[in-house]
């Protein structure tokens, strides 16, 4: 089940290892998006806002978690490419252990800084108590996030991208059921959704983990190796840690516009709630075509084809183009309706704050897409640290534009516009240093030298 993207027809290829990306975090998606239809339905919009600023932060919490998985994966997908098994398995034992201990330390952190955490945040006083309470059991979720990301990341990066999709499968269909068995059935309020999420996370994660270990045994750590190895360790750390720090920087400046949307009250918190998950929603499928074109350049890459690279570049493009485009026509028209999915008709406030923000959002969805093709071709390259250049060009814009024009008449519609802007401004940027390299003839070799 697991496939080279070193040959072959490279659109074709490229689609049929992106589609169960696509599905799968679909359906990851169904964990907050399952969270926030039945909170805001069933306890109402302080329920839902709670519940929206909590999703937030455990965004950029998991992902410092996630980054370094997509890391590792990408240093293993070149190892793969190259055809050097050994060096691989010894990535495998490395990487694990790693980010093992990081997701402990991590976990233990989250709950001694709580309250800190929420200061932070600005929650009013009014929304505290249940974020406190959904937040107590959700953190329970972070070792269950670490592996099936992990496991995840390294399935896909031998080609394998519908394994994760059959244990998210079930693990979404599980959410949904829990969520309204200890919500409604049971009346637990934001406790039960919360560990509705949990459960499933955690069936998710040590299922795939197990079936990883059983039925891929080229991904197994045998006795020898196991032990210390300065150069892949090295490799690991090049990806892992400057793909965290990329991750993190841009869910922490998320995180900071959470802060300044609460500081408006619970109407615009409810409403930002759930929009975003509309957002995210709409544009995860070519968040994860950029994964899959990333696994699709590293392995190139390791096996030496820059002319089959250019080549997917034009190729990544173009699709991602065509479908940014489709579905910004699709949220721009249908925002109302899709508002009511999570709030009643009846909270028109509510519904028209979300509306104004997703016409915003939704007609750009473009600059996102070239932006997560430009992350996934650099952290290919053995060159992430222009994926953090412009995770900070994007965000940093983002946050100082969003705490700018806030504070004019704009209000909350400055803090949307600032979204599109530091897209646009960071795909000048990337596009602009390939276009760079391409003049002065620096073509990419392995082990990120020029």
């Amino acid at each position: 089940m697991n496939h080279s993207l070193t040959q072959g027809p490279i659109t074709r290829n490229m689609l049929l290892f992106a589609l169960p990306l696509m599905l799968g975090n679909l359906l990851q998606q169904m964990y907050n998006l399952a969270d926030a239809w039945v909170v805001g339905r069933f306890l109402g919009p302080d329920a839902l806002a709670a519940v929206g600023s909590s999703y937030t932060l455990m965004t950029f919490l998991t992902s410092i978690l996630l980054g370094l998985c997509m890391g590792s994966g990408a240093a293993i997908s070149m190892q793969y490419g190259a055809g050097q098994q050994d060096r691989l398995r010894r990535c495998v034992f490395l990487s694990f252990g790693l980010i093992a201990v990081l997701s402990l330390v991590l976990n233990g952190a989250v709950y001694l800084g709580m309250d800190g955490i929420l200061w932070v945040l600005r929650v009013p006083a009014e929304i505290r108590p249940l974020m406190q309470d959904y937040l107590a059991v959700v953190f329970l979720g972070i070792l269950a996030t670490f592996l099936y990301n992990y496991y995840a990341s390294l399935l896909r990066a031998i080609g394998n991208s519908v394994v994760p999709l059959v244990f998210l499968a079930v693990s979404a269909v599980l959410n949904v059921v829990l969520d309204l068995g200890c919500v409604v059935g049971l009346g637990w309020g934001v406790k039960g959704a919360a560990l509705a999420t949990v459960a499933a996370q955690f069936v998710s994660g040590i299922g795939i983990a197990v079936y990883a270990w059983r039925c891929f045994p080229q991904l197994r750590p045998r006795r020898e190796d196991c032990r210390w190895d300065r150069a892949a360790l090295a490799s690991i750390l090049n990806l892992s840690v400057m793909t965290s720090v990329q991750q993190s920087i841009m869910n922490f400046g998320i995180l900071m516009v959470q802060g300044l949307v609460n500081s408006f009250g619970p109407v615009t918190m409810a409403a930002f709630a759930a929009a975003v998950k509309i957002d995210s929603f709409a544009y995860l499928p070519v968040q994860d075509f950029g994964n899959a074109f990333s696994t699709f350049v590293a392995q190139n890459h390791g096996a030496h084809q820059p002319q089959r690279i250019r080549q997917g570049i034009r190729s990544a493009g173009a699709v991602s183009a065509v479908f940014c485009l489709v579905i910004s026509g699709l949220v721009c028209v249908f925002a109302a309706p899709l508002m009511s999915v999570f709030i009643d008709p009846a909270q028109t406030q509510i519904i028209q704050a979300g509306v104004h923000y997703l016409r915003i959002e939704g007609a750009c969805y473009i600059g996102i897409g070239v932006l997560f093709l430009l992350y996934g071709y650099y952290r290919a390259v053995e060159r992430p640290a222009m994926s953090v250049v412009l995770t900070i060009a994007s965000l940093g814009t983002r946050v100082a534009l969003a705490y700018a024009l806030s504070a004019t008449a704009l209000g909350v519609t400055g803090i949307w516009l600032s979204v599109p802007i530091g897209w646009a401004l960071a795909d000048g940027i990337g596009i602009g240093y390939y276009f760079f390299l391409q003049k002065q003839g620096r073509k990419v070799r392995p082990g990120g030298t020029s």
